[in-house]
């Protein structure tokens, strides 16, 4: 079993007094030690305390990205990337001390090129401001996380979100990148052409390498056109085993639904009460279908007689901008709403993700672990991509709590990967899940990671401590 106090317990490296004065004078304002701003960058959503860095660079550019990087591989200084601090495995903590680099003041759109569906932009970008840039182009970016994480993020932790059961994951979304490197090099990966074979892959290799092989400062994105119509329904059943069977049902059937969310009956019981909605509390799927009006109408039906068949009831439809907006709102809110079942708590959010034949035998599962948790518990998920969480409250400062809630986790991630699932979906490994990555990559695919890592970073300054451990 994995207990995350252990995971902190690195040594934190001695920064010389010459690498702090260097930075102090060349950044001025922009350079901190007080404690209020490395605390709120040593912290992130995961239930690890906070553990701050020695001090925190905000950043403007990739040159400067590329000055910091270049001072701190001369004195061997650990090096954290942070975007808007939103991650939920630790990915943020300085275990080992060091510089927190703050890349949200680099939130500049550099390009659109609505001829060929893409994007560029600044690490800082978040996908709440690249799609309000979107607006008038009659394009949008479709990954959508939770929370209004920055576009180098994602593509750091390679997230996810409603969106990915039609349009794919930052994985397939990426075209290229701009990366800064352990030695202070910038480097260019991939081109804004929709294929490649030219050598290997870089770009998906910095996409979801957390920070440990890069500080990435631009992103090529895609884009793709709004839909001539949308449609989002809710429908409620009695029983989770109802709900998942009529998801997997409709993805075997090939329909090209663009959002399915499940939520439990405690989900909708804290949706309800934070977002002020009147859902049923039941075992609830969220759709979304994109497409022409033909398209959407033809979606629509098969899914009602799919959900009618295992026991669903009848649609209740947000067919307005404003009540779809409202709706998906709520959903991406459902963390936060989850939260406040239990006030003042943390929360540990597992990201499992099953083979699609899995998914109903997991969920079920999954039901009967959390039905043994002493605190408030939900399930919600991206269900039409085997995808979902388990949000177990505690408090942090309890020590039975955090070890009776990491058995939980412990106990749901074994039950995905021995369903021939992975232990993170979307939110990546940071220091959370560093034991399961050995549960279900093996010893030899992680000792090749290993080694990737010692061949780009040999001093071990970026992001150390995080995805495996020498």
């Amino acid at each position: 079993m994995n207990h995350p106090i252990p995971a902190l317990a690195q040594i934190r490296r001695p920064i010389p007094d010459e690498c702090l004065q260097a930075l102090a004078e060349r950044f001025g304002e922009r350079f901190s030690t007080a404690m209020a701003v490395r605390e709120h960058h040593g912290r992130d959503e995961s239930p690890f305390p906070a553990t701050p860095p020695d001090a925190v660079v905000f950043a403007g550019s990739a040159a400067e990205v590329a000055e910091v990087v270049g001072l701190c591989a001369t004195h061997k200084v650990p090096l954290i990337p942070y975007g808007v601090g939103s991650s939920l495995e630790g990915h943020l903590l300085a275990v080992q001390g060091g510089i927190s680099i703050d890349v949200s003041g680099m939130n500049q759109i550099l390009s659109v090129n609505a001829e060929d569906l893409t994007a560029t932009v600044q690490a800082g970008v978040t996908r709440k401001q690249l799609n309000e840039a979107l607006r008038d182009t009659g394009l949008f970016f479709p990954i959508d996380p939770g929370a209004d994480a920055s576009i180098g993020g994602m593509a750091a932790t390679r997230a996810s979100g409603t969106n990915a059961v039609r349009y794919g994951t930052m994985r397939e979304n990426v075209l290229g990148l701009s990366v800064v490197t352990a030695d202070g090099t910038v480097l260019r990966t991939g081109t804004r052409a929709k294929k490649s074979s030219a050598g290997y892959d870089l770009t998906r290799l910095m996409v979801g390498s957390e920070g440990t092989l890069g500080v990435i400062t631009e992103v090529t994105v895609r884009l793709y056109p709004q839909p001539e119509a949308i449609s989002a329904a809710v429908v409620s059943f009695p029983t989770i085993r109802g709900a998942i069977d009529a998801v997997v049902q409709t993805i075997q059937l090939g329909v090209p639904i663009a959002r399915s969310e499940f939520l439990d009956a405690r989900a909708i019981g804290a949706l309800n009460a934070y977002s002020k909605l009147t859902l049923k509390e039941q075992p609830t799927l969220f759709f979304e279908f994109h497409g022409t009006e033909a398209g959407v109408r033809e979606q629509v039906e098969m899914v009602q007689e799919i959900a009618r068949d295992h026991g669903g009831n009848d649609f209740e439809w947000a067919t307005r901008p404003e009540e779809r907006t409202r709706l998906w709102t709520a959903r991406h809110n459902a963390y936060f709403a989850c939260l406040q079942m239990r006030p003042g708590s943390r929360a540990i959010s597992t990201d499992a993700c099953v083979p699609i034949s899995r998914l109903t035998e997991c969920l079920e599962g999954a039901g009967e672990i959390l039905a043994r948790s002493t605190t408030p518990t939900a399930i919600v998920g991206h269900v039409g991509d085997g995808n979902f969480h388990c949000i177990i409250l505690l408090d942090p400062d309890n020590p039975d709590e955090v070890h009776a809630s990491e058995a939980l986790n412990d106990e749901l991630v074994r039950l995905a990967i021995g369903l021939e699932g992975t232990c993170t979906g979307e939110h990546g490994i940071g220091l959370h899940k560093i034991g399961y990555l050995l549960d279900e990559a093996g010893e030899e695919a992680v000792a090749m990671m290993r080694r990737l890592k010692r061949a780009l970073d040999p001093d071990n300054i970026l992001n150390p401590g995080k995805i495996f451990s020498f």
